[in-house]
């Protein structure tokens, strides 16, 4: 089947099959799981994952074809989101055969959801601060501490989780890799609402966890450069058509605010053409990295960049329609309200701005980095987040 042959059937399918709806609202969970069923088996799961581990083994011309016509739909793959673009590429780079055999085809068909466990009160934007500990017994880990602002864990049967295993080196040295079963006993899951009264993330705590050492992504103490795999992968998801300007039903959009808004001022115009501006740099950037990645090109801390654009064109998005549509835009109830309340997330998730402009300065541009005083210290030596 040639490129259009593909795209054209793809077009069909999501005809058929596709719904609207993103994001599970009670009684929705079900309904997500059964259309990813038919999304895999119909061939649109991990175009470009490895046949051997469930995916389809195709390239990167067909998932970019599919793409072209899957945004013109609102599928409802939202919890599915984080282990298609973080933790699942994360288990195809780094871990066991066994790993892959055991976890990716489930993914990949919505049978299991999954989070990404990073994130802590005390450690955020220097997320190897991170206090978590897992401790080894015997062939086990046992596993006590918290995580905070974590996507998607309400719902998730596994989690990619960083924990510390080693105080006596530095901080990024002493770091373990686990997938941890989000069923287990001492697994804690707390939503935390926004000002809409939704609980887009959560906090998760840990009591005594255990976690059979097969489930170790990576070797022990070497978690920091499999997180890097993952945040690698986070950014390149996010920026690729996470945001706010990705779905076609989103009240935000170009499209929508078009619609909502007097465009005969031409003030309004030029704000508008100025989203329209932003949206097409990033999607051409987005473009020109999966084309090199096609070529065997990693881009590496490029995808920071693309992660920094997706954030700023969101926040931009969000003050636009706030100013156009006026205060009834962020009123509970409004369409509008929970895309603007999101907003500021993409700010933070994945990296902050602060940060993806230190990894560009330093990965991309070649500057010099910012002084370090922690880099050889041991972690126990630390003062830092809520360490005291």
């Amino acid at each position: 089947m040639n490129l259009a042959e593909y795209r054209r059937a793809a077009r069909a399918w999501l005809e058929e099959n596709a719904q609207a709806g993103d994001r599970p609202e009670a009684g929705d969970l079900a309904r997500a799981k059964e259309f990813m069923a038919r999304f895999y088996d119909a061939g649109y799961s991990g175009i470009t994952w490895p046949a051997r581990w469930g995916g389809q083994g195709l390239t990167e011309a067909e998932e970019r074809a599919f793409a072209a016509e899957a945004r013109h739909f609102t599928l409802p793959t939202y919890v599915f989101s984080i282990g298609l673009g973080m933790t699942g590429p994360t288990v195809l780079d780094r871990g066991t055969d066994e790993q892959r055999e055991r976890f990716i085809r489930p993914l990949l068909r919505g049978e299991e959801i999954w989070c990404q466990l990073f994130s802590e009160p005390g450690a955020g934007s220097d997320v190897a601060s991170l206090q978590t500990r897992a401790v080894r017994d015997g062939d086990h880990w046992v596993v006590n501490g918290q995580k905070v602002w974590t996507s998607i864990a309400q719902y998730a049967d596994w989690g990619l989780l960083l924990a510390r295993t080693n105080v006596d080196v530095p901080k990024h040295k002493g770091l373990t890799m686990f997938v941890v079963d989000m069923h287990h006993p001492g697994v804690t899951v707390r939503p935390l609402k926004d000002m809409s009264g939704r609980a887009n993330f959560n906090e998760v705590f840990f009591d005594n966890v255990t976690i059979p050492d097969e489930h170790r992504v990576g070797e022990v103490d070497d978690g920091w450069s499999v997180a890097v795999t993952t945040l690698l992968h986070e950014r390149l998801s996010i920026s690729a058509g996470v945001g706010m300007g990705g779905q076609k039903d989103n009240p935000a959009s170009l499209e929508a605010l078009r619609q909502a808004v007097d465009t005969s001022d031409p003030l309004v115009r030029d704000q508008l053409v100025e989203l329209h501006i932003r949206s097409r740099a990033l999607a051409l950037f987005n473009q020109r990295l999966a084309q090199e990645t096609e070529a065997g090109i990693f881009p590496g801390a490029r995808g920071s960049a693309a992660k920094l654009l997706l954030a700023e064109l969101t926040l931009f998005q969000a003050d636009l329609a706030t100013q156009l549509v006026g205060p009834e835009s962020v009123v509970a109830g409004h369409p509008l309200a929970q895309a603007i309340s999101l907003a500021p997330g993409f700010a933070l998730g994945g990296g902050t701005n602060e940060i993806m402009r230190n990894i560009i300065g330093d990965r991309v541009l070649g500057l010099p980095p910012e002084p370090r005083v922690d880099k050889t210290v041991p972690f126990k030596d630390l003062k830092v987040g809520t360490q005291a």
